[in-house]
C-alpha cells in the first residue's frame, strides 16, 4: 500500500526577515509626523541584519564590505520609504530586489574604470566564469575562444567582447611608479596640468554611436533643444508641430540614447524619473561636455578641442 507523501515544509528563504507588517500599516495611516518617522527608523533597524547579509554575498569583488553594507542600507531605506502595503505584497519581496539592485548598481557605476554597457558587463562575467571552469579541465594552456564560446553558449564575437571587457574593469593608477624610473616618479608626474579632456573623450565616445543611430527628425530636435537652447514651444513653431509632440520626440530620443549607452533596448516609455535621467544623459554627455555636435541636417560631427 502506497503511503501518501508528506508535503514538504517550505523553508523561508530569508530566516532573518522580521515581521513589520503592523508598523507599515500604522505608517500608512499616519500623516507626516514625528511618530511616522520613528516608525520608519524602527523598521529600518529591524531589517538592517538582512541588508547586511545581502551585502556579504557580494564580498571579495574588490569593494570593502563596510562600503557594501552602507550601499545595502541605502537600498533598504529606499525600500522602506517606497513600500506600499496596500498592494498586498509582503515587504520582503519588495525589499530584497531593491537592496540587491542598489548593490549591483554600485558595482556598475563605481567599480568599472571605463564606461562599459550592461550587456558587455554580462558577457565579461560569463566569459570569466567559463574560463575559470575550463582551467580545471585543461593543462597549463588557457582555453581558446572557440572553447569558451562552446562552454558558455555565446558566439565567438561575444566571447571576444567579454575578453576585452576583462581588461576594462580596473585601470592603472596615475600614482603608479613608471617602470625603470629612478626615484618616486609616477605617471602623474608626466602630466603638465589637470586635463579635463580625458573625461570629455570618454563621454563623447559614449554618445557618438547612439546619436548617429537616431532618426533624422529626432537628431534635429535634439540639436535645436540642446545646442541652440530653443524651448519646446519655439521648436514646435519652427517645425509646425505641437509642443506635446516635440516633448514626446525629445523623450523618445533621450530614452533611445540612454538605452544604447546602457546596452539595453528601451522597453516602452519609463516613468517621469527615467525620462529625466535619459534627458540628463544626453545633455551632460552629449551637449555640455562631450561637444558632440549634431548639425541641422542630422549628421554628427566631432569638434576637436
Amino acid at each position: 500500500m502506497n503511503t501518501p507523501a508528506r508535503p514538504r515544509k517550505k523553508r523561508h528563504p530569508h530566516d532573518d526577515a522580521p515581521d513589520t507588517s503592523r508598523q507599515f500599516q500604522r505608517i500608512a495611516e499616519l500623516p507626516n509626523c514625528p511618530e511616522r518617522e520613528a516608525l520608519y527608523r524602527d523598521v529600518i533597524c529591524a531589517w538592517i541584519p538582512m541588508a547586511d547579509r545581502l551585502a556579504r554575498t557580494f564580498r571579495d569583488r574588490g569593494e570593502a564590505l563596510e562600503d557594501l553594507e552602507q550601499v545595502a542600507a541605502l537600498g533598504l531605506v529606499k525600500a522602506v520609504h517606497r513600500y506600499d502595503p496596500s498592494r498586498g505584497r509582503p515587504f520582503e519581496s519588495y525589499a530584497v530586489p531593491t537592496i540587491v539592485g542598489e548593490v549591483k548598481r554600485h558595482f556598475r557605476d563605481h567599480m568599472w574604470g571605463l564606461h562599459v554597457p550592461r550587456r558587455t558587463q554580462e558577457l565579461r562575467n560569463r566569459v570569466r566564469a567559463s574560463a575559470r571552469q575550463l582551467s580545471f579541465r585543461l593543462d597549463d594552456r588557457g582555453p581558446s575562444v572557440a572553447q569558451l564560446a562552446e562552454h558558455s553558449g555565446l558566439t565567438e564575437d561575444e566571447v571576444r567582447t567579454g575578453l576585452e571587457a576583462l581588461d576594462s574593469y580596473s585601470t592603472l593608477s596615475l600614482n603608479a611608479e613608471l617602470p625603470g624610473a629612478d626615484g618616486d616618479y609616477s605617471l602623474l608626474d608626466t602630466l603638465g596640468t589637470v586635463e579635463p579632456g580625458f573625461d570629455r573623450v570618454v563621454d563623447r565616445e559614449a554618445v557618438r554611436h547612439p546619436l548617429r543611430s537616431l532618426p533624422e527628425r529626432e537628431r534635429h530636435i535634439l540639436y535645436l533643444r540642446y545646442f541652440h537652447g530653443m524651448t519646446q514651444s519655439r521648436i514646435a513653431a519652427k517645425l509646425g508641430i505641437s509642443q506635446m509632440h516635440v516633448s514626446r520626440l525629445l523623450n523618445r530620443a533621450c530614452e533611445r540614447v540612454r538605452a544604447q549607452i546602457d546596452g539595453v533596448e528601451p522597453a516602452g516609455a519609463p516613468a517621469g524619473a527615467g525620462r529625466r535621467r535619459a534627458r540628463e544623459t544626453v545633455e551632460a554627455r552629449g551637449a555640455v561636455e562631450a561637444r558632440e555636435t549634431v548639425n541641422a541636417r542630422g549628421t554628427v560631427e566631432v569638434r576637436q578641442e
